[in-house]
């Protein structure tokens, strides 16, 4: 009931599909990584850098106001942030305040040292859009690891095709899902190489106060060690006062193709249900329809579509309007950058709701096999493929006067075969003894393939 007064679906009704990203994106998350920011900046300066260094004991006492940074702890923050109206600041007053209370005044004012606000955020950006990517990451794979069982396990089911919406040529229910299964690993591969990058250096990015007050030190490489070693990130040398955000813009991007492609699957598990080729799985108490009793609607994949429909809107935004900037800066960035738990929050329902809507259904093959039985005009592809390899005349025209906007039967077609001139008499008995099920090419073939190159 915690969620009636919410006015986000995010936090709210789909709260469960995002919890995982609530410590990492939330206004807690934010302040907890900012402290965690500080303090290692601080430990760098004084112990690697040699500015104050601190014994074992006081080390770990300063680490301890990171590591032991609770949802208190950001009450706190945000009380001071009443008096600062300046979150980051906020955040500076209160290692302060806790720095004092280990007995450690004598080292408060290297807190923020050389610093500008966006030093912190950006790290803190950074840092949270790749634990958040090490979240979605895992959600990936669970989705190929599904797309995947289905592609194995009906490989060599053979379903008639659509295209425009129309019969065509028969696949194999598996190959379909590999067909996704590809695209999916395709984004995954991508979105894991994106290299999250950030910078500390300072006001417009050119070390000004850190050279002035210690010149002897080679600030570029001292950040660029701070990032690499302290962090775990890639250093960005080059940038006004705030980051350039382009590794955040080819994330975006990577994961409007990542929903846009869950989207083609959910579209098309929808149609395939409506065709009553995929069943789904019922469970007791549900109910489809407020009327009509005897519904079972695909419900998680339209709940997917639309999710990941605002998110990517959410997401083509951001990813454009993060490279733009007033000259060295304006708030613009930091606005939009709060709604960065949004467009992860969305990404994770549309692919969990997808998750859900694959574990509900069943391939329905005796169905499958009905229309393929009741479509032998899906032969007229190979019959005139024949027709031409063989010299007859006019094979496609003849062809499409037999079949185009008609239902034949398999009598008909075996009259058709019978009366080419042309065809070999053992080419025409290999015509007549194919079937709609039988004709799916290399599909099988393609779906080991996959698995051959993934490994």
């Amino acid at each position: 009931m915690n969620q009636l007064n919410n006015i986000s679906v995010v936090d709210g009704r789909y709260k469960k599909h995002v919890e995982q990203l609530e410590d990492i994106f939330s206004e807690y998350g934010l302040i907890k990584t900012r402290v965690s920011v500080e303090i290692e900046w601080l430990l760098f300066i004084l112990n690697d850098l040699g500015f104050h260094v601190l014994s074992k004991d006081e080390t770990a006492s300063v680490r301890s106001i990171s590591d032991g940074f609770n949802r208190e702890s950001a009450v706190m923050v945000k009380n001071i942030e009443k008096t600062t109206n300046h979150d980051v600041k906020a955040v500076e007053y209160y290692i302060k305040k806790e720095l004092e209370n280990r007995k450690l005044e004598k080292i408060k004012e290297w807190v923020h040292f050389c610093c500008t606000s966006e030093d912190i955020n950006n790290i803190s950006y950074a840092l949270m859009f790749e634990n958040g990517r090490k979240i979605v990451l895992e959600n990936l794979e669970e989705l190929l690891k599904s797309l995947e069982f289905f592609g194995k396990k009906y490989k060599a089911t053979p379903m008639m095709s659509r295209t425009h919406g129309q019969p065509a040529t028969p696949t194999t229910v598996g190959k379909e899902f590999i067909n996704f299964a590809s695209r999916i690993l395709r984004e995954r591969d991508l979105f894991e190489k994106v290299s999250v990058e950030c910078k500390i250096n300072g006001a417009t990015g050119n070390f000004n106060a850190h050279y002035f007050v210690k010149p002897e030190i080679d600030w570029i490489d001292a950040s660029s060690k701070f990032i690499t070693a302290k962090l775990g990130l890639k250093p960005l040398p080059w940038t006004a006062q705030i980051n350039n955000y382009h590794y955040i813009s080819e994330m975006l991007h990577t994961m409007i193709r990542i929903s846009s492609t869950v989207i083609d699957i959910d579209r098309d598990m929808w149609g395939y249900i409506s065709f009553n080729y995929f069943k789904q799985k019922t469970k007791e108490g549900e109910v489809g329809s407020s009327t009509m009793p005897h519904k079972v609607n695909p419900i998680d994949f339209e709940n997917s579509e639309g999710n990941l429909g605002i998110g990517i809107s959410l997401m083509e935004h951001m990813s454009v309007k993060l490279l733009n900037s007033r000259f060295q800066r304006d708030l613009t960035d930091s606005t939009v950058l709060r709604n960065s738990g949004l467009v992860f929050g969305y990404l994770m329902i549309g692919l969990k709701s997808t998750l859900k809507g694959l574990s509900k259904i069943e391939i329905n093959i005796p169905k499958i096999s009905e229309d393929l039985a009741d479509n032998p005009e899906l032969l007229a592809e190979p019959v005139q493929t024949a027709m031409r390899m063989y010299g007859e005349e006019n094979p496609y025209e003849k062809l499409k006067a037999l079949t185009r906007g008609t239902r034949i039967t398999q009598k008909d077609l075996d009259n058709f075969i019978n009366g080419l001139e042309k065809v070999p008499e053992e080419v025409k008995n290999r015509m007549k003894q194919l079937s709609p099920e039988k004709y799916t090419g290399l599909s099988e073939k393609l779906v080991d393939l996959y698995f051959t190159l993934k490994r």
